[in-house]
């Protein structure tokens, strides 16, 4: 059976999903699928001593948020007013608003971020992935983003492929004969994915009552608080695709993980978390870090293997 209106050669179930290794992926948004036109709202000293509010944007933020002596919070709202289009809104989504601007931006010629591509073939393929960002918005907010990127990003043709590998999954995860409507399909894809805003409340209410991140996050100075984060939803969604392949019992297939950001301090500190913990709790996984801070580099630069593998797309 055919997919109607796809490519004549596109089977209705992608069957050859069932050879494929297994591959997963984890992003960082901004700047590394997007380049987001969502500022930061900070105070820069000038160089008699006073402060001057600026507007900056995110990839400028990861070179200067450790500069304490020249970078501050607004002393009125502090972080919270620093970071207030990074949250959600009742009126206004500014993280949907800014996704779109995005996108349509890259239609008009502008270079994407340098996992665009990446986040490209993954949703085509059909493989499971988490979004990791410093933002503050619900999980609905993130997995409505990606919604807006599958249909600004991919050609029917793409989408029709992405649904044929889909209910290839299904059928061979789930042992599903009968399928829903593409839309259908398409809910409980994104549905198995994660979304993690690490500076939204739930989130950090979530990962306060951890056990070992509790304290860590209680412990850390807020410059560091992001990176704790991101230690702790990428462990969430290995767990996550572990105990998947656990139920499934594929656990004997070969499985890697890759993880990109364009955020040196990010990629300094998953890099030492995959080798200190990740890599040795489970073995089996190969991981692979990319850092994608270096705009020369289309496709970021490989910091950290666990096991051997280049993944397609980076």
């Amino acid at each position: 059976m055919k997919t109607p209106g796809a490519p004549s050669d596109l089977p209705y179930i992608n069957d050859a999903v069932a050879d494929r290794d297994f591959k997963y992926y984890i992003f960082d948004w901004d700047d590394n699928i997007l380049h987001m036109p969502t500022t930061i709202h900070m105070e820069r000293r000038r160089d008699d001593g006073t402060w001057e509010p600026v507007e900056i944007s995110t990839s400028t933020f990861a070179l200067v948020r450790t500069d304490t002596a020249n970078y501050r919070p607004p002393r009125d709202g502090g972080w919270d007013a620093a970071f207030r289009n990074f949250q959600d809104e009742p009126e206004q989504n500014h993280f949907i608003e800014d996704t779109i601007a995005a996108l349509e931006r890259i239609e008009h010629g502008e270079k994407p971020g340098p996992s665009y591509n990446a986040l490209k073939k993954t949703l085509r393929e059909g493989r499971l992935f988490a979004i990791v960002t410093a933002r503050g918005h619900a999980p609905e907010t993130i997995e409505k983003a990606v919604r807006v990127f599958i249909k600004y990003a991919l050609s029917e043709a793409e989408r029709a492929e992405m649904m044929s590998n889909l209910r290839g999954y299904r059928k061979w995860f789930d042992k599903v004969e009968k399928f829903g409507t593409d839309a259908e399909e398409l809910d409980y894809y994104l549905g198995l994915c994660r979304y993690a805003a690490v500076t939204h409340d739930a989130f950090r209410d979530r990962m306060a009552q951890d056990p070992i991140y509790g304290a860590k996050l209680a412990a850390a100075p807020h410059a560091a608080q992001p990176e704790l984060a991101k230690e702790f939803a990428i462990r969430d969604f290995v767990e996550h695709v572990f105990h998947i392949l656990q139920r499934t019992n594929c656990l004997r297939h070969s499985i890697a993980i890759g993880f990109s950001d364009d955020d040196k301090g990010n990629v300094k500190t998953i890099s030492k978390y995959i080798r200190a913990e990740l890599s040795k709790r489970f073995d089996g996984i190969k991981f692979v870090v990319y850092d994608t801070s270096d705009s020369t580099l289309p496709k970021g630069r490989k910091v950290c293997v666990s096991g051997q593998l280049n993944l397609p797309g980076f």
